[in-house]
């Protein structure tokens, strides 16, 4: 690493990225700021910066990464809310866990002491705020009562996190880099440039051990469900099959995974593509009165399970990553870059 190579007194200070809510903690983020210059550290916060849009995220996103520790204060307020239900403090909680960033968070003692104009209002303000709690809990947290022991402990704990987990740290824009610095620069620009290629590549090729798996414009035969009569309560149920390919299902599913899709919803749309394959042939069968509806129509979980295991087996979706509400426990699905790749190369409209 080129942070290895570069003497240790030219990268003591650290950027801390300092969380809350804030205006029932101004004073207590004023402790926090102290400690930190005192710490030689570069304190940052997205305090006067309205988090309203995707493009602020975005924003506040670039400033975590840029940080070397992250640190997060939990009183009586859940906090303004995102898109997604969850309050920024803790989607920004929520994204330095997952890039890795070395994380504490600090609760206060006894919120229910806190001044009730400090506080949330609402039972569902009041249950998301004890949820991030627990959240926090479940990682490094140290606890507080006043804004000067607040100060104190943030202090003590960021000395032993940076002892811990040590960070890199900014350098000041006039060193002059060394011979071997400079060597060590050119050996990772190579390496950037050749993790680049293998990116571009990977994104517009199957990954590899796929070759064995059933794929593209090779057939498979979907098990469906029916209820059909002339009312509900005399439909009957049938059984039926229909032989399609993986091909045509991903160009039916595809688009709906462009910005996130839950199960359900492919389900849905894949009911609705077999409900297309089937339905002439079914209510043209000679025992089948061409007079009723169809009440139910359902591909079998087994065979909808199977092509949701197939589509990531080929490299072709994944798992949403997004964050979203507490209470949202379904499963989402998106594209893989490769998965787009297909997507486009099936549906796009030839000259």
């Amino acid at each position: 690493m080129l942070c290895d190579i570069i003497p240790k007194y030219y990268a003591e200070k650290y950027q801390v990225f300092v969380s809350s809510t804030y205006i029932d903690l101004l004073e207590e983020r004023q402790e926090i700021m102290q400690a930190l210059l005192e710490l030689d550290c570069i304190p940052a916060g997205m305090e006067l910066f309205p988090a309203s849009n995707d493009d602020q995220w975005s924003l506040i996103r670039g400033v975590i990464d840029d940080c070397d520790y992250y640190i997060v204060v939990i009183a009586g307020r859940y906090g303004s809310l995102g898109e997604t239900g969850l309050s920024y403090t803790e989607m920004e909680y929520r994204y330095a866990i997952e890039t890795g960033k070395p994380v504490i968070a600090f609760l206060h003692k006894d919120p229910e002491s806190l001044p009730k104009k400090n506080t949330e209002k609402t039972e569902d303000g009041q249950k998301q705020l004890n949820e991030f709690r627990n959240l926090a809990q479940k990682k490094m947290c140290k606890y507080w009562s006043t804004p000067q022991e607040l100060g104190s402990v943030v202090s003590r704990s960021l000395i032993s996190l940076q002892k811990k987990y040590p960070g890199i740290g900014w350098i000041k824009g006039n060193v002059t880099t060394s011979t071997e610095a400079n060597l060590e620069i050119l050996k990772l620009k190579k390496q950037i440039e050749e993790l680049e290629t293998k990116l571009k590549e990977s994104r517009t090729n199957a990954p590899e051990g796929t070759s064995q798996l059933s794929q593209a414009d090779d057939e498979l035969k979907i098990e469906v469900l029916i209820k059909y009569g002339t009312s509900r309560y005399e439909a009957k149920l049938y059984k039926r099959f229909f032989t399609t390919t993986w091909d045509e299902i991903f160009y039916w599913l595809s688009p709906s995974m462009m910005d996130d899709a839950s199960t359900n919803l492919l389900k849905s749309e894949l009911n609705k593509f077999s409900l297309k394959e089937v339905r002439e042939t079914f209510i043209n069968e000679p025992k089948i009165a061409k007079t009723g509806n169809f009440f139910d129509f359902n591909v079998s979980d087994k065979d909808f399970q199977t092509i949701i295991v197939q589509f990531r087996a080929l490299g072709l979706i994944n798992k949403s990553s997004k964050n979203r509400s507490i209470k949202d426990s379904g499963t989402y699905w998106s594209l893989t870059s490769y998965g787009d790749e297909v997507m486009t190369r099936l549906r796009a409209i030839k000259k």
